[in-house]
């Protein structure tokens, strides 16, 4: 998995979960040639990987044994993971949206990993503890419809979804969309602290915190739920209550297309030419779990915007792990968290391979960025529940 052997990175990792799916266990080689993978050499492994173009080695037993030794060193910045079960994934996302509208969706179906959809219906009736992976795609959970209503709120797109998602409101008892968004929030919160991984994207992180934040508190201009916000909501606000943010400033006016300050997008001073994160490195051995997370086979991935391009490292909480940054101005990209007995990783940005992404841009071709950095820390997190647990040190 370094630079110069592998074809096809995303791939890869749809070969490793195919293993798994065959009930055959993998070793991922943290920080050994980019993170590579360790499979068994069987007839259908090798055939897999012809037909889907991902380059590969074949080692001796000894070869094997030797690699092994020297990655187990106390010398060697390395560890060898015990990969067990292919994860059951979850993509929460309403059936209006098309796959290419996420990254997410988009590099599950180049890499020809399986996963499901779900949406507000199947959390609020539990079925978030079928699955060990979830996927928040670039959803508003304060319901106040993306704050795309400064700019297109005569848009016939924009109409039809708001008034979609006041029916599914209403379907599910709800007078109103941000109540319905509440719950599903909380849901999901409970859903990770009982064990669960979620990973979220762009405005599905920030809006999820502030969601969380403003339980109870009404903080949706009436365009938004046909009544006025509380008075000085902004006190309002508990900070206890969020994953990764604290001491935000909600943006008032519902025509800024901007939830709180959390997001850097606005305050970025960045060329496009020198906008770039860098990764953070770790002990492997200590520290798989960051580890695992930051497999590439280069640490200085290109910057890309979204609504929620980037975070204020100024109201990160102390126990979030900053593992992707940009340094010159102040922010985190890509950041990872313990809450209860789960995990939630929050990655900044719409498309790693669409730098400035609107609405109705075409689609990205994967098959044209096969070895993407900014995609691969995706499937990074994909991957990660599949790892076998091991007790902490002490």
């Amino acid at each position: 998995m370094d630079v110069d052997s592998q074809r096809e990175h995303l791939k890869a990792y749809g070969i490793t979960y195919w293993t798994l799916d065959q009930q055959i266990k993998v070793k991922w080689l943290l920080n050994y040639r980019g993170g590579s993978f360790l499979v068994p050499d069987t007839e259908e492994i090798r055939r897999e990987c012809t037909i889907r173009g991902v380059s590969y080695e074949v080692l001796s037993d000894g070869k094997t044994e030797e690699l092994l030794t020297m990655i187990s060193s106390p010398s060697q910045n390395m560890e060898a993971v015990v990969l067990e079960k292919a994860p059951k994934i979850a993509v929460y996302t309403p059936d209006s949206k098309v796959p290419w509208d996420d990254a997410v969706t988009m590099v599950l179906t180049y890499a020809e990993i399986p996963y499901e959809t779900i949406y507000d219906e199947e959390v609020l009736s539990d079925q978030l503890i079928l699955y060990d992976w979830l996927h928040l795609h670039h959803e508003d959970f304060t319901g106040q419809f993306g704050k795309f209503y400064g700019a297109y709120r005569a848009a016939p797109w924009y109409i039809e979804e708001k008034k979609a998602a006041e029916d599914l409101a209403t379907k599910l008892g709800y007078d109103k969309v941000s109540e319905a968004k509440r719950d599903v929030s909380l849901k999901i919160r409970d859903y990770v602290v009982g064990g669960g991984f979620m990973f979220a994207m762009c405005s599905a992180t920030d809006s999820f915190d502030i969601a969380l934040a403003a339980e109870g508190v009404d903080i949706c201009e009436p365009m938004f739920d046909g009544d006025a916000s509380d008075a000085d909501y902004q006190s309002k606000i508990d900070f206890s209550k969020t994953f990764a943010f604290k001491n935000f400033t909600l943006e008032r006016s519902p025509t800024v297309y901007e939830f709180s300050s959390i997001d850097m997008t606005r305050k970025r001073r960045i060329p496009f030419e020198t906008d770039y994160f860098t990764l953070k490195d770790y002990s492997a051995k200590w520290d798989p779990i960051p580890t695992m997370l930051c497999q590439n086979h280069t640490a200085l991935v290109k910057g890309f915007m979204g609504q929620t391009t980037s975070y204020d490292a100024n109201v990160l909480k102390s126990n979030v792990l900053v593992m992707g940054e940009n340094l010159t101005n102040g922010e985190a990209r890509y950041i990872h968290g313990i809450k209860g007995k789960g995990f939630f990783t929050f990655y900044g940005g719409h498309d790693p391979e669409d730098y400035r992404h609107r609405v109705g841009d075409p689609k990205t071709e994967l098959e044209l960025h096969p070895n993407s950095p900014g995609y691969r820390l995706i499937l990074n997190n994909v991957l990660f529940p599949a790892a076998r647990k091991k007790k902490q040190k002490t």
